[in-house]
């Protein structure tokens, strides 16, 4: 383990710029949505897919990537990922249409997944144990200030310059991180694995499973609900996660531990992150649209609207994280969860008619929820599980989040395109007109209606975990 002062935080400001970088990307796309839509003149239904394929695949790849960097080395990973997450951000400012920018996307989410997936490891090993909770404390603030910068920075660009811009900005920073990576991660430490053997079977599984899940409900207004395309995909994604845990209960390197799956305040906690996720993302996705469209502000103020729930992540989440230790994380996760399904049961009644501040306290509520979520219930997740297993327990909560945040996407881009091609008679939304905004609103309002939904299934499941034993958890500190 590096020792010394200055070999710990160079790791700590490496890791640091990966994920930096990767949680920006994530929130400054959003804020481009209806931008790229007009430019590449495509509709909603696709551009969605942007969005989609990038969480998708390091949904997806999480599990199998975070897998791999115990086996080859750390190095390996986090340089190869950052490698193809500037290939991949290269190729999607040259995109010259829909489907490369979203095959692009694909490939950036790849290289996301290989640095997400190795980034807390890297802290871990390079920081002595009585440092660890500080360095990823850190850490938490520095995936706060990149969902944060992100939309008003990409307002910023989009007021001047073009959308593509967006992710021409990775290319220079990534080159520095990645010769940074080959110098500082230089020790046998970083470079070496376990050599055992990757659980190629799971991996493909998973892919399978998450892929044919949101490929169905993506493509569910097109096909129908008993399509034989319909049926077919429902076959392959139910069939993929039944195999997914056979292969995980028989194989000796497996890469889920499904003895957690025994765990009460394990399965909920991490189940109820992805209904939290899923909500949050059914605003952060529509509000783009909402704001450019029958609000007709210009993408600087959308930009810094957008800018409002990320802030308490990054004010409140270590508020939440000290709360933790007088309440527990029930009551917490309840509270934070019904912050969530309060702000998108007000966002039913907002009119474009109405005052700034009555945007901004509506998502606030979002983000004040996410805020007391988090932190409790990350706490809770790592503190039911034994130490041996963090790792995987840390991979398991990263892809239900990111499961969430696609199954958000997925569902407000399919609630609200069959409600308004319904009423336009096929008029899709890149041909908005203002004597739309009533349609616009209808379609709107009934997409929170799905997120008060989510949020109603997500307090029930935070309700039924059970609370901790707080003193057990005292003294084991």
């Amino acid at each position: 383990m590096p020792a010394d002062f200055d070999k710990k935080w160079k790791v700590f400001f490496l890791v640091a710029t990966s994920i930096f970088m990767s949680t920006l990307d994530s929130s400054i796309v959003n804020v481009a949505l209806p931008f790229m839509m007009q430019d590449l003149l495509t509709n909603m239904t696709t551009i969605q897919w942007v969005v989609i394929i990038y969480l998708m695949t390091v949904s997806s790849l999480l599990l199998s990537f975070g897998r791999l960097s115990d086996i080859r080395g750390k190095k390996l990973v986090y340089v190869l990922g950052f490698t193809i997450f500037i290939i991949g951000s290269g190729a999607c400012g040259f995109a010259p249409s829909p489907p490369v920018l979203i095959c692009a996307r694909g490939l950036q989410g790849i290289g996301a997944s290989m640095l997400m997936a190795c980034s807390p490891a890297l802290v871990v090993d390079a920081f002595p144990p009585q440092e660890r909770g500080k360095a990823l404390g850190l850490i938490g603030a520095v995936v706060a200030a990149g969902l944060t910068t992100g939309p008003v920075l990409g307002g910023f660009i989009l007021e001047y310059l073009s959308w593509r811009s967006i992710f021409y900005i990775n290319i220079p920073i990534g080159l520095t991180a990645v010769v940074m990576g080959m110098k500082i991660l230089d020790t046998d430490h970083f470079s070496k694995g376990s050599n055992e053997p990757l659980d190629k079977a799971g991996s493909l599984l998973l892919i399978l499973a998450i892929s044919s899940l949101v490929v169905l409900m993506t493509q569910l207004n097109n096909w129908g609900i008993f399509s034989i395309h319909s049926a077919v995909m429902a076959v392959i994604c139910i069939s993929a996660g039944a195999g997914f845990v056979f292969n995980e209960h028989n194989t000796r390197y497996p890469l889920f531990d499904m003895a957690l799956l025994k765990i009460r305040l394990f399965v909920f906690p991490v189940v109820s992150a992805g209904f939290m996720f899923a909500g949050l993302f059914i605003i952060v996705f529509m509000m783009p649209f909402y704001l450019i469209y029958p609000c007709g502000f210009a993408a600087s103020k959308t930009g810094t609207i957008m800018i409002v729930p990320f802030l308490f992540l990054l004010f409140v989440s270590p508020v939440s994280g000290i709360l933790y230790n007088r309440f527990g994380s029930r009551k917490l996760c309840l509270l934070g969860m019904g912050c969530m399904g309060l702000s998108q049961f007000s966002l039913m009644y907002i009119q474009p008619d109405m005052p700034v501040v009555s945007i901004l306290w509506r998502i606030s509520l979002a983000g004040l929820g996410t805020a007391l979520f988090v932190s409790p219930n990350n706490t809770a997740i790592m503190s039911a599980v034994s130490v041996s297993c963090r790792g995987i327990a840390s991979g398991a909560v990263a892809t239900a989040r990111n499961l969430g945040m696609v199954i958000g996407v997925a569902l407000a881009g399919l609630v609200f395109s069959s409600s308004f091609l319904k009423f336009t008679n096929g008029i899709a939304l890149e041909n908005y007109l203002k004597e739309m905004e009533p349609w616009f609103m209808v379609s709107f309002h009934r997409t929170m209606v799905m997120g008060v939904i989510l949020s109603v299934f997500g307090i029930a499941i935070t309700f039924f975990r059970g609370p901790e034993n707080l003193d057990l958890l005292k003294s084991e500190k």
